[in-house]
């Protein structure tokens, strides 16, 4: 599972309205290659996949935050979980929007990722793979649309 950390950033500083602001999201970096990435993992036996989305967000990104909904099921590929039973390391991550609430100063990652908060076209554009690319162009998108209203 994974998670797109959000938040709003004034554009102007002159309203506290939503829909006024800019949304930005957190990606890190990896020293496995380049690009940047939004924070994932597995999850243990005793969490489920939304307690184990908040605790990747803390371990990778340093951020702690609310989610606030599933943006759907993205699949993909991994050398690193290709087995017997799925020679072609076929992966399924669910993804979630994550409101941040609150930045770390230290997190157990830290040492080897670090944090950029950027645009959603600068996150399109630096992201390191089309599936992320599209969980945020249309999946986070559709459902930020959907739900500004609700704020």
């Amino acid at each position: 599972m994974r998670c797109i950390p959000f938040r709003y950033r004034s554009s102007d500083g002159s309203s506290d309205e939503i829909s006024d602001k800019v949304v930005e999201v957190l990606m890190i970096d990896t020293p496995s290659g380049p690009g940047l990435l939004f924070p994932k993992g597995g999850w243990e036996n005793d969490e489920t996949v939304e307690e184990a989305a908040v605790r990747e967000a803390i371990e990778e990104a340093g951020v702690r935050g609310e989610l606030m909904g599933f943006l759907g099921d993205y699949h993909f590929k991994s050398k690193t979980q290709q087995d017997e039973f799925s020679p072609d390391g076929l992966c399924r991550a669910a993804m979630y929007a994550l409101l941040v609430t609150e930045e770390l100063e230290c997190w157990p990652e830290q040492n080897t990722r670090n944090r950029s908060w950027v645009t959603i076209p600068e996150a399109i554009e630096k992201c390191r793979h089309a599936w992320m690319r599209d969980a945020l162009a249309i999946g986070f998108n559709k459902w930020h649309a959907e739900n500004i209203s609700d704020e």
